[in-house]
């Protein structure tokens, strides 16, 4: 908490002084927002002890009712205040998002409030007694600073910070180097924001879920020989099949996304987002979807099993791929505009997979289990896709978007055939992948 202070005073700083301060005019409170955010953040971080609680014992009911509620709370105050006061301007989202992670901080501090020295917290053996264990404090005939567990802090501190830069990146380069207007900003931010729906709701809970789950039944830093037979099997089993899983979830929405992309734009945004840039960047961020499904799965293993000196060389690997990502960035948004900043990501996200893939081959080389075989789904399927592929963009190119409604529907209608066509097939295949899911 106290660093998050520092870095908030820090980069609210920054971010009133030395960047560019849009005109007040056009958006209003511009001041107020960055300081709201920046004591979000602090709020956030006073939650976290118990988030990681909640992460790392599975408590994944209490994470989808926090969450859900925080969102929900979000969203009705910022329908209501536009509704009734749109003048305020950036005091909506400020508001907002101020509720959202008191509403969401709130909800963990209540529950383990009542849960930690209940019957049912004693009878799991729970390693926390009270909440007053979980403040910071001393402890005698002990160091201040537990040396290597802070070592290890430092590493994966090092990997966070070299992730949000791969992550996020493109945003710093927008920021900072003023590459795309604030027009263009805001039509890549809601296309990113539409893009990103499954990442945020299928594949980071699938991520954080099944990271827990590896770390738990793997020991971190051995080779698979020194596994257990049976934790080895289950593991490479379940990454198989979670592989799979959003392989075909990936690959679903590239294929329809791409024919789709504008229709959706025209609906959601009317002429403003489906007529300029929007319909590309929005096509090149189905394509990314699949990346981002395929590497937040293998980097949750590979995350999962590294040993200290294996975070370290991988945070010197994210190093460099951090300076080439944001020179990419730079030239690829000068040469295709926003789009180029997705073709970036794409590049990042295709090189981290590359890197994770390769340390799960060498992983279970020595092994008969071949988790990676998840990553090619059956010929049947891939054929669908193929097909569905091009009969959908044969039907954009005749329907849509500017030939009216019953154009529109047929339209859809070709691609919701094609979508069912591709689900049976799915489900007449994959039947190991589908008795997986309804297990789950």
């Amino acid at each position: 908490v106290p660093l998050g202070v520092f870095w908030s005073l820090i980069l609210g700083l920054v971010w009133l002084h030395l960047l560019e301060v849009p005109d007040p005019s056009v958006v209003p409170h511009y001041q107020a927002g960055v300081v709201a955010f920046g004591l979000s953040a602090i709020i956030e971080l006073l939650g976290e002890p118990f988030w990681v609680l909640a992460q790392a014992h599975l408590f994944v009911r209490l994470k989808v009712i926090a969450e859900s509620l925080s969102v929900v709370s979000k969203c009705i105050l910022t329908v209501t205040l536009v509704i009734l006061y749109p003048h305020w301007g950036l005091y909506i989202f400020s508001l907002a998002q101020l509720l959202y992670v008191s509403v969401l901080v709130m909800c963990y501090v209540i529950y383990f409030v009542m849960f930690l020295g209940s019957p049912e917290a004693t009878k799991k053996s729970f390693p926390v007694a009270r909440v007053k264990a979980l403040l910071p404090s001393f402890v005698e005939d002990e160091t201040f600073v537990n040396w290597k567990e802070a070592r290890l802090t430092w590493s994966f501190f090092k990997q966070s910070f070299l992730k949000q830069i791969l992550t996020e990146g493109e945003r710093y380069v927008m920021t900072f180097l003023n590459v795309l207007n604030f027009g263009d900003q805001g039509v890549y931010d809601i296309v990113n924001n539409l893009g990103s729906l499954v990442a945020r709701f299928i594949f980071l809970p699938i991520e954080e879920s099944f990271y827990v789950f590896f770390a738990k039944v793997l020991e971190r830093g051995k080779t698979v020989k020194d596994q257990k037979e049976d934790d080895v099997a289950m593991a490479a089993n379940v990454l198989e099949l979670l592989l799979k899983l959003v392989l075909l979830i990936g690959l679903t929405i590239t294929v329809f996304g791409y024919a789709y992309s504008q229709l959706a734009l025209d609906i959601y945004g009317g002429s403003m987002l489906s007529s300029g840039t929007g319909p590309d960047l929005l096509r090149c961020y189905s394509l990314y979807v699949l990346f981002l499904a395929v590497n937040g799965v293998t980097e949750c293993f590979t995350f999962a099993l590294m040993c200290k000196e294996e975070v370290d060389r991988y945070n010197f690997v994210m190093l460099a791929l951090s300076f080439i990502f944001l020179c990419i960035s730079y030239f690829l948004t000068h040469w295709y505009g926003s789009v180029g900043f997705i073709l970036a990501n794409c590049f990042n996200m295709g090189i981290r997979i590359a890197h994770s893939t390769h340390y799960i081959y060498q992983y279970f080389r020595e092994s008969s289990h071949r988790p990676l075989s998840g990553l090619l789904p059956s010929p049947a399927l891939l054929l669908l896709y193929i097909l569905s592929a091009v009969v959908t963009a044969f039907s954009e190119v005749l329907f849509c978007c500017d030939k009216g409604w019953m154009a529109r529907l047929i339209h859809i209608s070709m691609g919701a055939l094609c979508l069912a066509a591709t689900l049976v097939t799915m489900f007449c295949t994959e039947t190991k992948l589908i008795h997986f899911v309804r297990s789950q």
